[in-house]
């Protein structure tokens, strides 16, 4: 059973042909002893079709093997392992014993000559592979070098090389004379398939493991389904029609039996090495036709939530007969019509989530059954006839002393609740307790479908910080140790975040540490905000990032439901928490005219319920923060407005062209790689013009149209590069940019994947110069310039004009040059300190206080400072500055008032009121 397993959970037996190779007089000496028995020498193969092509047997020369005694007298020789496994499937007289009559070494029967069935050659001889695992089959290999590259390989090793036959006293006439026999036609690779594939990987020896590998891989599974006999009797049929007739043929004429084994290494509970075992037992009968065809109907309903988990299903349906449903010890069930045997734990825990319908009204809510039930039904009284009445509609009322309305009663809340809309368990149980979960509603209910069930989800395994929990290693974390360290909350998002779907998740203690962090800030912020109520922006939530923010929070809801609905946790946890977060921090930057209160309230009110699966107990503090008067658990789940997708994009536009516009002043400020030069880098500039297209150039204009036509062409898809190029590369009006075409190709491919179709559309479906206009403060408060204009692409120069596209702006940088004047702060004792500043033509009081602002980072608020001129702009500066006169001898400066540089004589003067005036060197600004 699944749950005796120490390792090994879900394997099965494996079903191999037992060949019988009679090992013909004069025995070896080592065997001679045994004069008068029949001895065979047996190998476990998986392919009985190509029995008719053995040249030999392999055996390894240095493993052990023993002689047993079987059930009719003969003696089998294979290894101690294959011979512990037959023992439990009939083949010795007494179960489980093995009657030894002879040890010995491979290299002691190497040279035997041996009588195999089915090959064209009377006798074949015994020869040494190096290359024979114990762990597998029998340890005695039958040689088909024909179909088999391992045997093709070492069959060559023996005939290229003298030495080796020498070395283990092989004689010529053993190996010399044997040639691969055909049995079966592959496509591809002949008549001769092993013999074909080892010749093209320029396979060597039997040593080459890797390349062996490789071409079994080849020809097995192509032999299988593709492969045509070529034999007498089967010539022209398909390998897999006969290969059970094959095998047939051999057992009733004696020359083959059915072995089996596990297909990989199970170990017990008790530490024991499990063998395949023959032994009465009752079972289910999995394979059965129709209750198959009824499971898979359910299965084809199922709700699997991945691919990988229904797969495993199909998979287990298709393989799935008979399985042993009880035991003998353990706990459980006694089986109703043999009570010496109990019903196995995974075969009895299958429809017992029925019961979760009326439990309630049978224990009154005591785990244990030891309370009253509150209907006053004693556990006697529940007898199979009184359960067919509560789960099945058409059952008759049975013989009982419970009254109707009370069964009638339990009979109501079983239909109202069933059936199971989810169980959630782990990948391991799909192909046993899952699958007989399935099959046994099908069993229960056959009539029913409204009764099976109609979603399961399997999930991974956990690990922790990469690693398998183990307490050998002090690898892991007990729930109690990990509440305390993380908290509930912590623990729960860790969770949420450590994996999705089959695949095992990882519990990463560093970002459980990171997670909490997460959530205290986003606490202190919620703080903030209801602090600052008065502060944040009223009116019309109307400007251009209001109205992203909002599409994006409503695009949030839409995609943070889906991802729950779909039990997509980590998704979820994504959409509605990281992103929403992320979108939030984007708000706060773009928002240069402040966030608006409507927006940030609405957006912590939606933030705490999209959270509160994942948090609760962190968002009904919130939600009372919020002044909330019920709990958050009363609380409905938000509904998302209108999505504005168009909008969504703009925005996205913006950063893109923000992060470029970035890095391009970066690379602008850096000297030339590459070359030895001792020039500082270059100064800042100070405006930029970003030019914007209209339209694609017609270069790109043309190689759009191009792809776009393979594109609807070909469902979707754009073939490859070498059909562009070469249609491309034939149009006249492209010779002159094919340098260029390519790569604008490569970047369209890029972000298709990315963005989709409409990156293959001749215009933006929103108004590029627009987007920038209304962000234009952002970007220049962003990238610290002192102006930023945007032009159409067709203003610029020629270059600028080929190379600009729709949403791939262009931009040249520039130093506006300026005149040196003083700002001085007089004000004592308010840290606010002197500095040098350029004034260049037509700045104004706005953009000299925001110039100052970069450079005294102690000024938070434009609107605090004032501006002012001394009234005689030679002597002013020169006067010794007096206590609580700050304002003395001088003008404030008007905000309209616009100043003129004059870059030959170095002079300012301020116009204001069309009074022109010259201002000195020096300027005044207070801050209050």
């Amino acid at each position: 059973m699944d749950h005796d397993r120490q390792t090994g959970e879900g394997v099965g037996p494996q079903e191999y042909t037992l060949l019988k190779l009679k090992v013909l007089e004069p025995y070896p000496s080592k065997l001679s002893g045994l004069k008068g028995k029949n001895i065979f020498l047996v190998a476990a193969t998986l392919r009985p079709e190509t029995m008719f092509g053995q040249t030999n047997c392999w055996v390894r020369p240095d493993m052990k093997y023993i002689g047993f005694e079987t059930v009719n007298g003969d003696i089998f020789i294979c290894t101690q392992k294959a011979a512990r496994n037959m023992s439990y499937q009939g083949f010795t007289k007494d179960n489980g014993v093995v009657p030894v009559v002879k040890e010995l070494m491979g290299e002691e029967i190497l040279g035997a000559s041996l009588s195999a069935p089915l090959t064209s050659y009377k006798v074949i001889y015994v020869l040494p592979m190096l290359t024979i695992k114990e762990d597998k089959g029998t340890g005695v290999v039958t040689s088909v070098p024909s179909d088999s590259p391992d045997d093709i390989a070492a069959l060559r090793d023996l005939k290229k090389k003298q030495a080796l036959r020498a070395k283990y006293g092989i004689r010529d006439d053993m190996v010399l004379p044997f040639e691969p026999v055909p049995v079966i036609e592959i496509p591809g690779f002949g008549n001769l398939s092993a013999v074909t594939i080892c010749d093209e990987l320029k396979i060597q020896s039997q040593n080459d493991r890797e390349k062996l590998a490789e071409a079994k891989e080849k020809i097995y599974l192509k032999g299988f389904y593709e492969g045509i006999m070529l034999v007498d009797g089967f010539k022209g049929q398909k390998v897999q029609d006969v290969k059970k007739t094959i095998q047939k043929k051999m057992i009733d004429a004696g020359d083959a039996l059915i072995y089996m084994e596990p297909e990989k290494q199970v170990m017990s509970r008790s530490s024991d090495e499990c063998v395949v075992a023959l032994c009465d037992q009752w079972y289910l009968d999995y394979g059965e036709e129709n209750w198959k065809k009824q499971t898979s109907q359910c299965l084809k309903n199922l709700e699997t939530f991945c691919e990988e988990t229904r797969r495993n299903f199909e998979a287990t349906l298709g393989w799935l007969q008979e399985h042993a449903c009880s035991r003998t010890y353990g706990l459980g069930t006694q089986l109703p019509w043999d009570e010496q045997w109990l019903i196995e734990s995974l075969s009895d825990s299958t429809i017992y989530m029925a019961f979760y319908t009326v439990a309630h009204l049978l224990q009154g809510g005591n785990l244990h059954g030891q309370a009253e039930s509150p209907l006053g039904i004693r556990s006697q009284q529940m007898t199979k006839e009184v359960w067919d009445y509560v789960f099945f509609k058409e059952a008759p009322f049975p013989k009982t002393q419970i009254a109707k309305e009370k069964l009638d009663q339990l009979k109501q809340e079983f239909e109202f609740w069933y059936p199971v809309d989810l169980r959630v368990s782990g990948k391991d149980l799909v192909p046993n307790h899952l699958s007989y979960y399935l099959y046994n509603h099908v069993a229960m209910w056959p009539e029913q479908s409204d009764k099976w069930p109609t979603a399961v989800r399997a999930n991974g395994h956990l690990l922790l910080n990469s690693e398998k929990m183990s307490k050998s290693t002090g690898n892991f974390l007990t729930l109690t140790q990990a509440i305390d360290k993380f908290s509930a909350d912590g623990m729960r998002l860790a969770l949420a975040d450590a994996g999705d779907t089959v695949e095992d998740a990882n519990f990463v203690e560093a970002m459980a540490d990171a997670g909490i962090l997460r959530l205290y800030t986003w606490v202190e912020w919620v703080k903030e905000m209801v602090a600052n109520w008065d502060s944040l922006r009223s009116g019309p939530a109307s400007t251009f990032n209001d109205r992203v923010f909002a599409s994006e929070l409503n695009a949030g809801i839409i995609k943070t439901d889906q991802n729950y609905e779909k039990m997509m946790f980590i998704e979820a946890l994504k959409t509605g928490f990281f992103e929403f977060q992320a979108a939030k921090d984007k708000y706060r930057e773009l928002a240069v005219e402040g966030m608006h209160r409507e927006l940030v309230f609405r957006f912590i009110e939606v933030q705490t319920l999209l959270l509160a699966p994942f948090c609760p107990h962190l968002c009904e503090h919130i939600w009372t923060l919020l002044g909330k008067p019920d709990s958050i658990m009363n609380a409905s789940w938000p509904v998302a407005g209108p999505v504005n997708e168009v909008l969504i994009h703009s925005s996205q536009y913006l950063m893109e062209v923000t992060h470029d516009l970035r890095l391009r002043l970066k690379n602008y400020m850096m000297p030339a790689k590459g070359k030895k030069t001792d020039k500082q880098p270059l100064q800042k500039p100070s405006h930029c013009t970003i030019y914007v297209a209209k339209n694609y150039p017609p270069w790109q204009h043309t190689t759009l149209s191009v792809l776009r036509k393979h594109f609807e062409a070909n469902n979707g898809k754009l073939p490859d590069n070498k059909v562009i190029a070469s249609e491309l590369g034939s149009m006249p009006e492209l010779k002159k940019y094919m340098k260029k075409v390519m790569p604008f190709v490569a970047m369209i491919k890029e972000n298709l994947e990315k963005m989709g179709p409409r990156i293959l559309d001749l215009q933006l479906e929103f108004d590029e110069k627009a987007v920038l206009m209304e962000n234009i403060v952002y970007l220049t408060n962003s990238l610290e310039l002192e102006h930023i204009e945007v032009k159409f692409a067709s203003e610029a120069e020629d270059k600028i004009r080929e190379d600009c596209c729709p949403g791939k702006p262009l931009n040249v940088f520039r130093i506006e040059p300026g005149v040196s004047v003083s700002l001085v702060n007089p004000q004592p004792s308010n840290g606010h300190f002197s500095t040098k500043i350029e004034i260049r033509q037509g700045d104004n009081c706005d953009s000299i206080i925001r110039r100052l602002m970069k450079m005294n980072r102690g000024i938070k608020d434009l609107s605090k400072v004032k501006l002012m001129r001394f009234d005689d702009p030679l002597l002013g500066p020169r006067r010794v500055p007096v206590l609580g006169k700050e304002y003395t001898e001088k003008t404030p400066i008007s905000e309209h008032a616009v100043f003129n540089v004059d870059l030959m004589s170095k002079k300012i003067h301020l116009t204001e009121n069309g009074i022109r005036v010259d201002i000195g060197d020096t300027i005044i600004y207070l801050v209050h």
